[in-house]
């Protein structure tokens, strides 16, 4: 097995699909598909027992749905247990579904429709798998915003940010690329890239996803 691969799991309550999904995700150099499951339930035991790097996951399904099996995915306690950094694309067959809006606050990295072409499902794994979204700022933006109506306290950990931080913490939520970053903030993107690890070790946060949902949970979005 290679080190190097990709490692995805297929969530779908239609063989037919998972098994079409399959032969386009196995046909991609560097990535290989190593289960797939039926429903919520069984996504949650595989993602423990196989450990892959990127989850597709079907936000419809019988049991238990997509967002509950996400949000069971990183659940502190199974986080904490984690040995491997897993990611989610929730797919749905509805653009700016609330579903996936809402499975992106416990922790999708985006979502894909599911009549989306091969050529974008590889990127959108391997962009997953880097620890950015799949989907466009605005677009996540707009998702987000009709989320956090009423928004969250500002935690004391935010207060911990170096005001450098802060620039680059607005640049990330606003849903800025490292060399967009760079420009702004005039600096390196080895510079930058070293400012986002500090903002999610911080924060306590997982990737640049979750950087974007922490600023719209908190007001910090503007």
């Amino acid at each position: 097995m290679n080190s190097d691969e990709i490692r995805v799991l297929l969530v779908d309550d239609q063989e037919l699909f998972r098994e079409g999904v399959r032969v386009i995700i196995d046909a991609q150099p560097g990535m290989r598909v190593v289960g797939s499951a039926g429903d919520g339930l069984e996504a949650v035991r595989l993602v423990d027992e196989l450990e892959p790097d990127v989850v597709l996951m079907d936000i419809r399904m019988p049991e238990m749905d997509g967002v509950e099996a996400t949000r069971q995915v990183f659940s502190p306690d199974r986080a904490a247990r984690r040995t491997r950094p897993v990611r989610v694309v929730v797919l749905t067959t509805f653009n700016l579904d609330d579903r996936a809006a809402t499975a992106i606050r416990y922790g999708a990295s985006g979502f894909l429709l599911k009549d989306t072409t091969p050529l974008m499902l590889r990127d959108a794994i391997r962009t997953v798998h880097a620890g950015n979204a799949v989907l466009a700022p605005q677009d996540l933006s707009t998702l987000l915003n009709g989320q956090f109506r009423a928004r969250a306290a500002v935690p004391a950990a935010y207060g911990s940010l170096t005001e450098k931080e802060r620039e680059v913490f607005a640049a990330v939520a606003r849903g800025l690329s490292n060399t967009e970053i760079a420009g702004l903030v005039y600096a390196s993107e080895s510079t930058v890239k070293t400012h986002v690890g500090a903002i999610l070790r911080k924060l306590g946060l997982r990737d640049r996803v979750q950087i974007v949902v922490f600023a719209h949970e908190h007001g910090l979005a503007g």
